[in-house]
């Protein structure tokens, strides 16, 4: 009988997946280049367990079903954004819509229905692989069925595509951005590093999806995409988060030309999106108060901080 814990059971498992791609790539990119980027890509865009699996409706939630850019994805609905003002959420990579749970009673105590839905290939919605692109490209779609919105929560990579949506038409008031990720090209670097992909084939496989998405990494950095952005915007970011360093937030606040960013210490990169202050702070910027610090794009401020 194996008397391990699950915990450190998965865990091993996990290493040794990573032992085995990083063997696969050390040969690979040696003698089958052009297999080593396709698996690489394949890799790239596809959840890790656990951001495709089922996950339970949040307390009372309405599901539903929803079409979005060629895909039936599952929804959460909380009020109704026909009769209401609503916030439409985007959540991050290897997550589910269920995660903006935490902010329902506070949104919904202020006038606010609540939209969340799976992203393809995450929660309940169907599908294996998808890209940063395709989130922006599906919030858009969900977007146009329910009409403008008073908002748009996003959190990581939810925030990538939040921006991105934003900047392709997604109709909202304002945004609030929490822990979001501002450069796809160091996430694929940091990516080929992980994996030994090498820098050359990264390049390559970055080269690939530009072709097959119409779209660089480049253009979807948040210093490219947020100028031409014009609502006011609320970026959240802890200055400890080991999952997306705290100067890509202040990124975002620094090109974004009416954001604020407030910096939040202890809380990481998943609990500072549930944490009680930093809710309570979004819902203060959704009634219109002035949260956060003003940054502007300048070297002669200490990191940019007015």
């Amino acid at each position: 009988m194996d008397t391990r814990s699950p915990r450190i059971s998965t865990t091993v498992r996990n290493n040794l997946m990573r032992a085995s791609i990083r063997v696969y790539f050390a040969t690979a990119r040696r003698i089958a280049p052009r297999a080593a980027v396709r698996r690489a890509a394949a890799l790239f865009c596809t959840p890790h367990p656990g951001g495709n699996a089922p996950t339970p409706v949040a307390e009372g939630a309405q599901r539903f079903d929803i079409h979005a850019c060629g895909h039936r994805l599952v929804g959460y609905q909380w009020g109704d954004p026909t009769t209401q003002p609503y916030v439409l959420f985007s959540h991050g990579w290897a997550s589910s819509g269920a995660r903006i749970a935490a902010w329902v009673p506070a949104l919904r105590d202020a006038g606010l229905a609540v939209i969340a839905f799976d992203q393809i290939a995450h929660g309940a919605s169907p599908g294996r692989r998808t890209t940063l692109p395709e989130f922006a490209d599906v919030l858009v779609s969900v977007g146009k069925r329910f009409g403008p919105a008073h908002a748009v929560i996003g959190h990581s990579l939810g925030g990538a595509a939040a921006m991105l949506a934003l900047s392709r038409g997604l109709q909202a008031g304002r945004a609030i951005l929490v822990a979001p990720a501002a450069d796809p090209v160091e996430a694929a670097h940091r990516f080929a590093r992980a994996v030994g992909l090498g820098r050359a084939l990264c390049e390559r496989m970055m080269a690939g999806f530009h072709a097959s998405l119409g779209i660089t990494f480049d253009e979807q950095r948040a210093e490219r995409a947020a100028p031409s952005i014009a609502r006011p915007a609320l970026i959240v970011h802890d200055v400890a988060d080991p999952v997306v360093p705290w100067d890509e937030g202040e990124r975002y606040a620094r090109y974004w030309p009416r954001a604020r960013l407030l910096s939040t210490q202890g809380l990481g990169h998943s609990r500072v999106l549930s944490d009680p202050g930093v809710i309570n702070a979004g819902v203060r910027f959704l009634r219109g108060e002035a949260v956060g610090q003003r940054v502007v794009s300048t070297h002669e401020l200490p990191m940019g901080v007015a």
